[in-house]
């Protein structure tokens, strides 16, 4: 089942924002994650605020329906309007993700992106994404996406071999994923990401390499690789515990990013965060950033989670009671935190330590500087970076990352 919502205080009714969070709006950017809590079946490691039409079934009715769903949401980007009043900021990235957004019609979508345009406008040259599984999605459909005003798109492709997505759950078959960059790239987008994991139980080194193979092949010009997490609760949890599959451990985990940072660099992609290529700079996800920077966005659905000025907020998690919430004039809001001076600070250096440029080192309390210090010295950090004043990881260091950042945050 998915993962509980954290702890929090109560969220008004209306939504209201302390009068501090828009202080300074202006020198942040502004974005939007729209969330579509529908898959067509639950994959085996997923534990994300996500739901098939059978566990909807009778819980939540019409109001949990698809059919529903782009209007509910347009009804939060419309609160969205209210709570933030006249703050003049035109929406800068959208990200809609799942879940499955592309079983949705392209037109609902396009319905909850026009809801944004409407409400608050689009900065020009907006970067408007939505995730997709490739067996959602055809020619047509990416050529609505396209003509909605989306101009980049996402696909879940995780692995080229047969064996390792059927452990994963996946429904799509090889081949496909490569075949939707190119449908893609035909629709009119320019900036197409493919999604990879690496570590899943099974999986050799030479399955690794084929995957990045075929990715690098498709000419997408960003790739996210991210090694597999067993989350309890899954399905694939309860595979492992049970002895059906094996547990890949950290050393894999550790050659397998090795061998995309070798392969994914020859092909000419950089290393933007430690999880993300790029071909170059306008092929990175600015939308991601949003997150790792710090600045605004408002997630509209389910279990979205929002932060507006050192506010943050997170939906209630059932569609039908989030529905319920905005048919009756409410936030979906289930409760938020106001984040501290040392909140902010620790989250920036755990956010900022993991993209290419690094954190300042002004951000490190004596402490941390001296695990920094110790840091450099075993080869974690960049010594270039360093001299100027920031903490950046090397190879070795994006190995153990978070292993750094527990130490620099102390």
């Amino acid at each position: 089942m998915p993962s509980v919502l954290p702890d929090g205080e109560p969220m008004p009714e209306d939504g209201a924002l302390p009068r501090h969070a828009l202080d300074g709006s202006g020198q942040r950017p502004l974005g939007f994650y729209l969330h579509v809590p529908y898959c067509a079946t639950r994959c085996g490691y997923c534990d994300f605020n996500t739901y098939t039409a059978n566990e909807l079934r009778g819980s939540g009715g019409a109001l949990a329906s698809r059919e529903n769903y782009a209007e509910t949401v347009a009804e939060e980007i419309r609160l969205a309007r209210k709570v933030l009043g006249d703050d003049p900021r035109p929406v800068e990235t959208v990200f809609v993700g799942g879940g499955t957004p592309t079983l949705l019609p392209a037109a609902d979508l396009g319905r909850m992106l026009a809801a944004i345009r409407d409400e608050f406008g689009l900065a020009d040259g907006a970067e408007v994404t939505t995730e997709a599984n490739p067996e959602s999605v055809d020619p047509r459909y990416l050529e609505e996406l396209r003509a909605a005003g989306f101009n980049r798109v996402s696909f879940g492709m995780q692995s080229a071999r047969q064996h390792v997505l059927k452990i994963l759950d996946r429904t799509h078959t090889p081949g496909r994923p490569e075949a939707c960059v190119a449908e893609a790239r035909a629709a009119g987008f320019e900036h197409v990401n493919l999604d990879l994991i690496y570590g899943t139980p099974g999986e050799s080194d030479d399955d690794w390499r084929a995957s990045l193979d075929a990715v690098i092949g498709a000419g997408p010009d960003h790739v996210s690789a991210y090694a597999l997490i067993v989350e309890e609760g899954t399905q694939l949890a309860r595979r492992i515990r049970r002895g059906e599959v094996p547990m890949t451990d950290d050393d894999v985990h550790a050659d397998r990013y090795l061998i995309a940072e070798e392969a994914l660099s020859a092909a000419g992609f950089s290393w933007y965060e430690v999880s993300n290529w790029a071909t170059d700079e306008a092929g990175r996800c600015r939308h991601n950033e949003l997150y790792w920077r710090g600045a605004d966005w408002w997630g509209a659905g389910p279990g979205a989670h929002s932060h507006v000025g050192g506010v943050r907020w997170w939906n209630v998690k059932h569609p039908g009671a989030y529905a319920q919430a905005l048919a009756e004039g409410r936030s979906p809001g289930a409760g938020r935190e106001l984040l501290s001076e040392e909140d902010r600070r620790v989250e920036r250096i755990l956010l900022e330590l993991r993209l290419e440029e690094g954190c300042p080192l002004s951000l490190l309390k004596p402490a941390g500087s001296r695990a920094a210090a110790r840091a450099l010295q075993d080869g974690l950090l960049r010594p270039d970076a360093y001299e100027r004043g920031w903490a950046a990881l090397t190879l070795r260091g994006r190995l153990l990352a978070d292993a750094v950042v527990r130490d620099l945050v102390d």
